[in-house]
């Protein structure tokens, strides 16, 4: 007969729980006390600030493995626009949240912080530390903030009107509706970013509130992990200039050929993954609308305007420890310092 116990283990403790309602009850207020003190280890910052390289060496010293939080690098196929870190480079450290769905499939934020926090309770519960790492902010926080996403449903109708206009008058016209609705959201969104804008533009005609002041009041939530927030930054020039070189490497790996390759097997230019940074603008040189010349000027523009839109994301975060790059050459080995001297 077996024995109606079962092993609950945490790390350094393990111990015989009874199958029954109660003891499944109890295990899982046990599961949201500890998710409620598990340790959270995050490092964000704009495009070619290096989080990459840091996370990883960040990792291997401190028991680690990574989720990924660029919402670019959840596609597969997808590799080189997305700067998705090699099997090489990850130096046989778990990576999640990278090749999990096919460009044509839509994901969304709320999908993100379910799956993410499922690989944060995972990691813990094996005695590992994650470390969260990318530039995708309203990622970031929909998991440590804890974002409502039930506040309010779809609205077919309204999302009609709003892609209508945008096929009329463009996205930024929609865009405009968002700033006079709610001016915070859209200072964070690219016009160009349809689907988050039409989506807040919801959320505030089917609430009455911006999306932005619904985040603010989640925020305000108790803390459910024990934060250990890293941001990496460097001036302008600097950055601009890594940026740079980037696009020239992305072009030299094979960019263009990844993007046709893309067209090829049928992938539309107007799907969610398409119009991201390193696609939507290879797309007109393939189409033969514009040269390759300039097809990587509006690569390298694009993406700087798109770092900048980054560092607001948590410029006025207190709970980010800034390490700016001009002072710190190796930005993992000083979050180890702030880390042992907690």
């Amino acid at each position: 007969m077996n024995s109606p116990y079962f092993y609950q283990h945490f790390p350094g403790k393990q111990e015989l729980v009874p199958i029954c309602s109660f003891a499944i009850c109890s295990l899982e207020r046990q599961v949201n006390s500890f998710m409620s003190v598990a340790p959270l280890y995050i490092i964000t910052g704009p495009t070619a600030s290096g989080k990459t390289a840091a996370s990883i060496k960040l990792a291997r010293r401190i028991n680690g493995e990574i989720i990924s939080a660029d919402s670019m690098q959840i596609y597969r196929r997808m590799d080189i626009g997305t700067a998705k870190p090699s099997l090489k480079e990850r130096q046989g450290i778990p990576h999640y949240m990278i090749d999990i769905i096919d460009p044509d499939k839509q994901y969304s934020v709320a999908l993100f912080r379910e799956d993410a926090e499922k690989h944060i309770l995972d990691i813990v519960s094996r005695g590992k530390v994650p470390v969260m790492v990318g530039g995708t902010g309203l990622y970031i926080r929909a998991v440590i903030d804890q974002y409502s996403f039930t506040q309010t449903g779809i609205d077919p109708e309204l999302r009609f009107r709003l892609y209508k206009i945008a096929e009329s008058d463009g996205a930024p016209a929609v865009h405009r509706i968002l700033e006079k609705v709610d001016p915070r959201t859209a200072a964070g969104l690219h016009p160009n970013n349809l689907k988050r804008v039409i989506r807040a533009i919801e959320v505030y005609c089917n609430t009455g509130t911006p999306i932005s002041e619904l985040q603010a009041r989640d925020s305000l939530k108790p803390e459910k992990y024990s934060l250990f927030m890293f941001g990496l930054k460097m001036n302008r020039e600097d950055l601009y200039l890594k940026i740079e070189k980037r696009v020239d490497k992305m072009i030299a790996d094979g960019l263009v050929e990844e993007v046709s390759n893309l067209l090829k097997s049928g992938y539309s230019p107007e799907l969610t993954s398409m119009q991201g940074l390193g696609y939507k603008e290879i797309v007109p040189y393939l189409k033969g609308i514009i040269s390759l010349a300039d097809a990587v000027s509006a690569l390298k523009r694009n993406t700087r305007r798109y770092a900048k839109r980054q560092i607001t994301w948590f410029r006025h975060d207190p709970r980010v420890k800034w390490l700016d790059t001009a002072f710190v050459s190796d930005p993992a080995e000083e979050i180890i310092k702030c880390i042992e001297g907690v």
